[in-house]
């Protein structure tokens, strides 16, 4: 594996080249971003998944959604369709990818859609009447066809101190020095408890820049969840974690802090991991099937993550899982810092944003 990172660096360094010549030519102008009057926030990262975009865009939906019509816009990674597309309860996968229809499922009255082209996404939503008040887009912080009012770009707290080189030999999308756009740096991933002192070698390693604010999330994880019948029988007793050996099984890039979670409340834990967004086939689920059937015990569970759950439901092949005990374990986003610091940044950005009569700007 290192031997063909290594061969593949030069193929790396003509990429980091063409995207270092893209970005300069939108910090020129001679690229166009296009600024809108309504709120727009991106949520992005400079590596290839795993940083936690989409659990912490249903953070923003669940901030804003009392109190202003919010719309999420998605490009959809590996749907079958093209173009604009807004979801509803019937929309699948296919049609619209995990994560948007994660997030529709979980906010039913919020407003998600696809689309490659966010510009003409955002133009499509402002036409209609119930128009949103807030636009968040997902993972679009190499997007910078659109101009938003608020950057915030998130750095996995586990890997921040680890080398790392341009695509395909490592994982970054832009050179480091993209963060110099954010306007708010979050660490994602920090342990549950941070002193004082880990918490300043973090700040001086990332070293935010006097218009940025950078703030520490970690993940908590909740209950979990039945995706089967058999699953719900054994929620109407109660499930001592630590008597139980787990099978999970992931579709995610990055399953670690998940099967840390696991390894410290359960008897025991076996991981079967698959690519980011798989859609898992017969022959897949007939291992997960086989494997935990293969689990020397009595009390013995399968579990998966919320996106994978999603996927699943929707599978042809999800019959060879119906008759197990399996759950997904949903997750939510939290933050050191507080009372709600970053809750407050971003409504007040919004405020503020919302007031204005500052017309779209074209060149900026």
């Amino acid at each position: 594996m290192l031997l063909i990172r290594i061969l593949l660096l030069p193929v790396s360094f003509l990429y980091g080249c063409i995207v270092a010549l893209r970005n300069k030519l939108f910090d020129w102008k001679i690229l166009s971003s296009k600024r809108f009057n309504v709120p727009v926030i991106s949520v992005g990262n400079l590596t290839v998944g795993g940083t936690g975009k989409s659990p912490h865009v249903q953070y923003l939906i669940a901030l804003l959604r009392h109190h202003y019509k919010v719309a999420t816009v998605s490009r959809g990674y590996k749907r079958k369709t093209k173009g604009f597309i807004e979801l509803t309860a019937s929309s699948t996968v296919d049609e619209v990818g995990d994560e948007p229809k994660d997030f529709k499922m979980n906010f039913p009255d919020a407003m998600v859609c696809v689309a490659e082209k966010r510009v003409e996404a955002i133009e499509e939503l402002l036409k209609k009447t119930d128009a949103p008040e807030v636009i968040l887009l997902d993972d679009a912080y190499q997007h910078r066809w659109v101009k938003p009012g608020l950057n915030v770009l998130l750095i996995d707290y586990n890997y921040l101190q680890e080398p790392d080189f341009m695509l395909p030999s490592g994982t970054l999308r832009e050179w480091k020095a993209g963060q110099s756009r954010a306007d708010i740096i979050i660490l994602t991933k920090s342990p549950k408890i941070l002193s004082p002192m880990e918490k300043r070698r973090f700040i001086e390693v990332v070293a935010p820049m006097p218009h940025q604010i950078l703030y520490f999330s970690y993940i908590h994880y909740q209950p979990l969840k039945p995706i089967t019948s058999a699953a719900r029988n054994l929620l109407e007793s109660e499930i001592k974690l630590s008597d139980y050996k787990i099978l999970l099984f992931t579709g995610i890039a990055n399953s670690a802090p998940l099967l840390a979670h696991l390894s410290d409340r359960c008897r025991e834990v076996q991981e079967i991991k698959f690519p980011d967004h798989y859609n898992f086939n017969a022959e897949d689920l007939n291992q997960i099937s086989v494997t935990f059937r293969n689990l020397l015990s009595n009390k013995k569970l399968i579990i998966t993550t919320e996106k994978d759950a999603v996927r699943l439901m929707e599978n042809p092949a999800f019959g060879g899982l119906s008759t197990l005990p399996l759950f997904y374990i949903p997750i939510e986003i939290k933050f050191h810092e507080e009372p709600n610091s970053f809750d407050e940044q971003v409504l007040t950005f919004i405020k503020h944003t919302s007031n204005s009569t500052i017309p779209p700007v074209e060149n900026n």
